[in-house]
């Protein structure tokens, strides 16, 4: 997004702020500044640009001051057990002084005072540790539990109460590595390497490291879109840009001390693999098949991130905390790296003969779109023109209803969203954004033209986030589509723009010694044709089915410091009333089908199950009961690895279509029974299960049932509302 002329005003005046007494700051020659006058100059610079540029334009006071502190202790210790409450005693005695200091001086000392605190109780932590393991013996026989979700439980008072959580977060881990079968000497041994290694990384951290994370907790405390990156982390995000960075396909996430999966990139290792699921927490990874391993607990995302990542073709190791996680049970898998290439996040679809019984079927459309991705300079693919040759492909082999498939769909171009969206309508508002100013900017579709106006459902998840959010949600207000998927989207309905330091401190008058990186700032909001905002509530669908996505932690409502939902004034646009009448209908048949559903009743149980272990935030360090609870969840997993083997669902004939296909007349063979059940968003094709046991197929229950919903859709648009049966 290009600057606006009042964020451009904005930046001049902080130009104009760092020389003080200079009218003509854009003219004036940079005066080249040593590393610790450039730290300061960097912190004055974003202090100043969250102030005046981000949405919320709020001033740094006090009580935005303290919740800045707090997001930095918790950056270095989000488990709450390193440091003691006599610290942050301690560090909060500069909160009133603290928002001056960034203001006006740019002073960092609180950041590397705290930080080399934080060594020094991982020191005591890491000496505590191996003292422990060279004289005690661990007993699993007690009733006792351990804390696992330690973000809301206070610290520890003084080094002796440290010492007992130490003791206990010890017992744990010994007793985990005890459960996946390894003798006492190596579980010593490993967890001996395990603390010595992350004090080691820790220490070697740079203080340009060190200012990153600072800054970023500031940076977060706007909104948990705004983010600084230093040089190296800068690197990195123009490397994903162009989606040439080797790595495993993930998008990670800090979450309370650990690194969180949020998102699995389209045809990525992680994805491919089957292996791995959003909400997954990766707390410990090698580079040599489980040997050495790394803990990522408590350790800043930048520099998990960065062991995560590595050459193409290369192994790496994880160790795996599962969102549904019996017994804190957890799994190693070994995933290889690879680039992640465009041509692997276009669109693509499928052409499904549904059965309607009586032999009769009715063809149907999927378009799995997995991100907006935009041609650059008129060269390269984009997502319209890929939806609409692939759409065209469709209507040729006369399909009766579409589903757009948008549940992996992080965002993208807003431009492709917008040009998208008009696919389906004929021309109108798609999406209207507003400023810091207040001013409002209405993007629509010109075109007058549509290229599917037929029977029409949208496939949404928690992870549909962003310009999907946008197209989601005006094809709603439109009445044009029926909204399918978990309870609520993602709920991203902000705007962000890059900052470059180097050239705003050079129009300033002052020159990075080296790349002082960029800010990432939130300066827009974005709402629906009808004034609603996308920000924190999402799209809610008229018809929800259960999902292990449909969390409300992967959402912006379980982040930290959002902004608030609210509205505009609606633009004008049409209501085609193309959902309404049927909505009641189709949604009772659904609800009737999902309760009687085999798989369905399964997943329900797994979602009961996650949410009693949400609840309750520990593990037991009972040894028999957690290996009874592990011995239980494994038996479950083959008992219905074996129902499904003996009685698989029937799949319908299913062809696969892709945009280089699409031109080709007639249609290609039928896929298998395996890969038309798995569908085209579905990765894996194996559940986790003990690996003596025969696989049984993946199946993609959420898109199963929506090919239902359409089936009766087109029945209903056919013949009227009471046209389908609610039981088959």
């Amino acid at each position: 997004m290009k600057f606006s002329h009042r964020l451009f005003a904005a930046l001049a005046g902080i130009g104009l702020v760092l020389i003080t007494a200079s009218s003509a700051w854009c003219l004036r020659p940079a005066v080249k500044l040593d590393a610790q006058t450039t730290e300061g100059k960097i912190t004055q610079v974003i202090t100043q640009l969250l102030e005046q540029t981000q949405f919320a334009h709020q001033r740094l006071d006090d009580a935005l001051v303290t919740r800045f502190l707090d997001r930095y202790l918790d950056s270095l210790d989000g488990t709450h057990e390193l440091f003691f409450q006599t610290d942050t005693a301690e560090f909060r005695r500069v909160v009133p002084h603290l928002a001056d200091g960034l203001r006006s001086q740019g002073d960092t000392q609180p950041a590397h005072a705290i930080f080399d605190r934080y060594l020094k109780r991982l020191d005591e932590r890491e000496k505590y540790v191996v003292k422990t393991l060279g004289e005690d013996t661990f007993d699993f026989t007690g009733q006792d539990h351990f804390i696992v979700d330690r973000d809301k439980v206070p610290r520890p008072h003084d080094a002796a109460e440290a010492q007992a959580l130490w003791h206990e977060h010890l017992r744990a881990e010994y007793l985990q590595e005890k459960l996946a079968g390894k003798k006492p000497a190596e579980i010593v041994q490993t967890l001996t390497h395990r603390y010595e290694t992350q004090s080691k990384m820790m220490h070697k951290l740079s203080p340009d490291a060190v200012l990153e994370l600072y800054l970023d907790a500031l940076a977060h405390v706007y909104d948990p879109h705004s983010d600084y990156m230093g040089h190296e982390t800068l690197q990195s995000f123009n490397m994903e840009m162009q989606l040439s960075l080797a790595g495993i396909g993930a998008t990670l996430q800090e979450d309370e001390g650990y690194c969180k999966i949020r998102d699995l990139v389209a045809g990525g290792p992680a994805a491919r693999s089957g292996k791995v699921k959003v909400g997954d927490r990766i707390v410990g990874v090698s580079q040599n098949h489980g040997k050495d391993t790394t803990d990522l607990v408590n350790l800043p995302l930048p520099q998990a991130v960065e062991l995560i990542r590595g050459p193409k073709g290369t192994d790496v190791t994880l160790t795996i905390l599962p969102a549904v996680a019996e017994g804190g049970v957890r799994k190693v898998v070994t995933i290889q790296r690879d680039e992640i290439h465009l041509e692997e996040q276009r669109a693509k679809a499928r052409i499904v003969d549904f059965p309607l019984g009586g032999g009769k079927t009715a063809r149907l459309g999927v378009v799995d779109l997995p991100a907006f991705y935009t041609s650059e300079n008129g060269k390269g693919p984009s997502a319209t023109a890929d939806v609409t040759k692939l759409v065209t492909k469709l209507k040729k082999e006369n399909v009766r209803g579409l589903i757009l498939d948008l549940r992996r769909n992080g965002g993208g171009s807003l431009e492709e969203a917008i040009s998208l969206t008009g696919l389906f309508i004929a021309s109108g508002p798609v999406v209207q954004t507003r400023d810091l100013s207040g001013r409002i900017e209405v993007g629509d579709d010109r075109d007058g033209q549509t290229l599917y106006d037929g029977p029409l459902i949208v496939l949404t998840s928690r992870l549909t986030a962003s310009a999907s959010e946008i197209l989601a949600g005006a094809l709603q207000d439109y009445g044009r589509a029926v909204i399918v998927g978990d309870s609520s989207t993602f709920g991203k309905g902000t705007v962000q723009t890059m900052l470059p330091l180097a050239s705003i401190m050079k129009r300033g008058g002052a020159a990075a010694a080296t790349d002082p990186g960029a800010l990432k700032v939130t300066i827009s909001k974005f709402y629906r044709p009808s004034g609603n905002s996308t920000q924190l509530r999402g799209v809610r669908p008229e018809i929800v089915l259960p999902s292990l996505t449909d969390n409300p932690e992967i959402s912006e409502s379980g982040m930290k410091n959002p902004l608030e939902w609210d509205t505009i004034p609606a633009a004008l646009y049409d209501h085609f009333n193309l959902v309404k009448p049927y909505v009641a209908t189709l949604r009772q048949a659904s609800q009737t089908r999902v309760a009687a559903d085999r798989d369905f009743g399964w997943l329900r149980e797994d979602l009961a199950l996650a949410k009693k272990n949400e609840a309750t935030k520990s593990v037991s360090l009972n040894e028999a009961e957690r290996r009874s609870e592990v011995g239980a969840a494994k038996e479950r997993t083959k008992d219905r690895n074996a129902e499904r083997l003996a009685h698989p669902n029937s799949a319908p004939s299913t062809y696969e279509i892709t945009v280089k296909s699409a031109a080709t007349s007639g249609l290609p063979a039928p896929l298998s029974a395996q890969k038309a059940n798995a569908g085209l968003s579905s990765e894996g094709t194996k559940e986790d299960a003990d690996d003596s046991q025969p696989a049984a197929p993946a199946e993609d229950i959420q898109l199963r049932e929506a090919e239902h919903i359409l089936s009766d859709y087109v029945k209903l648009v056919d013949s009227g509302p009471d046209a389908i049966v609610t039981q088959r």
